[in-house]
């Protein structure tokens, strides 16, 4: 049972997967509902600060590198979209966009896209926290839901 428990928090971790995709495969493993949302929830917020603090800067070094430029470049204009679509709607309401750009499990949504996005947006660093967490809480409890109903929006 342990390793299950340790599959999914790591597939929460996933870029793109997250916990959209980890708490479906939960109940494939027929894990309880609860203990898999807390464990999907800490995964898919483990790397938010660092992907805070660090995935910016990482993106800038590697975009012109031979090996890795273009996948680097693509990351960061998958971010500046995002960031763009955030201010766009939202003006000065951006913690709520966060918030639910994280929370609403849409593809190209969720804890990466949305930190990412904030750092390039230069928002604070403990708004982006808090947003996204709020955000993986919202995510993890449509997908709870719909996991219960037997859908998967995955």
């Amino acid at each position: 049972m342990l390793i299950k428990y340790i599959q999914l928090f790591l597939i929460s971790m996933v870029p793109i997967v997250e916990l959209r995709g980890a708490i479906p495969y939960s109940q494939f493993l027929g894990l309880p509902l609860v203990q898999s949302y807390i464990i999907c929830i800490i995964g898919n917020m483990l790397p938010v600060p660092f992907i805070y603090l660090f995935a910016r800067k990482i993106l800038e070094w590697g975009k012109d590198k031979k090996v890795i430029g273009k996948f680097f470049t693509w990351c960061l204009e998958k971010g500046e979209k995002g960031g763009k679509k955030l201010t766009e709607k939202a003006g000065r309401g951006t913690f709520v966009a966060l918030l639910l750009f994280v929370g609403i499990p849409l593809p190209g949504t969720g804890a990466w896209t949305g930190t990412l996005a904030a750092s390039i947006l230069d928002m604070d660093f403990k708004q982006t926290v808090a947003a996204c967490m709020l955000g993986v809480l919202l995510a993890g409890c449509i997908m709870m839901a719909a996991s219960f109903l037997g859908f998967s929006l995955v």
